[in-house]
């Protein structure tokens, strides 16, 4: 699972951002030759350059792109750098993969001017937010396809990649939940982890909006969440372990609350273990991608996001567990992979997107109230 640097507390907005994200300096590498002062440091979308084949052929002169805070076994991402330096026959440099949101910014503007900056970003939506100046407007050949909610109108920030909040359980070990205050039964005694800090990593924040939902809250009211886990650690059932996929492995964590993707990787590893999302607690959140407006790499950078946003790149998210902000448009155009689709955990009830002000009404409410229900 991703490391709670790159689990900064943000969670989705239906009008801005998406959830976390992370990098570091990358490592110094040969260049490829790239330099912002191309054309394509200014091309707002392919068509720009003359078209794909144009970009393609731009990309292929650099050489190079400079990517950051991209685990390899977060999302499939391992198979997506594979796939497109293969494709396009360019070399992707993957700087330190585990780090924060706000690292990878820093490290744009450490490493202005200089070859071995960061090309593009994958970000959470409050360092997105806060960093709009520093990206390169564009708009991917499929972008309409994108929900407008979901996307900045002039292109500044597109969001990727997501999920929902789920709960992940050993089946060989726990019966299987049926909602959230299930967790609460005896047979869950000493065995629900959450992964991290709420008040610190954003999957657990987003677990503290889904147990609030199941137990009568909203994205205003995330009071009942937090009574839940109180409530929870009464009862002997809460596990103040950060679970990992070692911790799953060995049996200490048999519940996991965390994104549904992170629960479905898991199960490649322990055969028993299965996710659920929770009926009517449904907690929505997707990834920022967008360009450094001073990229190194300016082209590779474009055509980067052309190949995140196309089919390919879309099914292999989906192939990692992660659900592609394009599903609903693939599906109805039958592009989209079925078979890994229906993989998938079932959702039942509207999922919910906290708006900006929400999450930030329910971060001081966690800042003020956690520490004295929770521990």
């Amino acid at each position: 699972m991703r490391t709670l640097a790159r689990s900064a507390v943000a969670v989705v907005t239906a009008t801005a951002f998406a959830a976390t994200a992370a990098c570091a300096p990358p490592e110094d590498k040969n260049s490829g030759g790239g330099s912002g002062g191309t054309a394509a440091a200014g091309a707002t979308s392919a068509a720009d350059l003359g078209g794909m084949d144009a970009l393609v052929a731009e990309a292929k002169k650099e050489g190079q792109l400079n990517v950051i805070a991209l685990p390899p076994d977060w999302a499939n991402y391992g198979e997506i750098i594979k796939a497109f330096g293969t494709k396009y026959g360019v070399k992707v440099n993957s700087a330190q993969p585990d780090a924060s949101s706000q690292d990878e910014i820093n490290a744009a503007d450490q490493l202005k001017g200089q070859d071995k900056a960061p090309d593009v970003f994958d970000l959470g939506g409050a360092v997105a937010s806060a960093n709009t100046a520093k990206f390169a407007p564009y708009k991917v050949a499929t972008w309409a396809e994108v929900p407008a909610a979901l996307k900045d109108p002039n292109g500044a920030w597109t969001n990727d990649y997501g999920g929902y909040m789920a709960i992940g359980y050993d089946s060989a070990k726990v019966p299987a939940p049926a909602s959230v205050t299930d967790l609460l039964k005896p047979e869950y005694k000493g065995k629900v982890a959450l992964n991290g800090d709420p008040t610190q990593a954003g999957a657990a924040f987003s677990g503290v909006v889904m147990t609030s939902l199941g137990n009568g809250g909203s994205a205003d009211d995330i009071a009942p969440g937090v009574e839940f886990f109180k409530k929870l650690k009464a009862a002997g059932n809460f596990l103040p372990v950060d679970p990992t996929p070692a911790t799953i492995e060995s049996g200490q964590t048999p519940v996991v609350i965390d994104w549904d993707y992170l629960n479905v990787a898991q199960a490649k590893k322990t055969a028993s273990w299965k996710t659920v999302v929770p009926a009517g607690a449904v907690v929505g959140s997707y990834y920022v991608q967008a360009i450094s407006k001073n990229a190194p790499h300016p082209a590779a950078a474009r055509l980067w996001q052309e190949f995140l946003f196309s089919d390919e790149g879309q099914n292999l998210w989906l192939k990692g567990g992660a659900r592609p902000v394009r599903a609903e448009a693939m599906e109805s155009a039958g592009t989209i992979d079925k078979a890994a689709y229906g993989t998938l955990p079932k959702t039942e009830g509207t999922p919910v997107f906290q708006t900006e002000a929400q999450t930030t009404k329910a971060k001081e409410y966690l800042t003020a109230n956690w520490a004295k229900a929770v521990g």
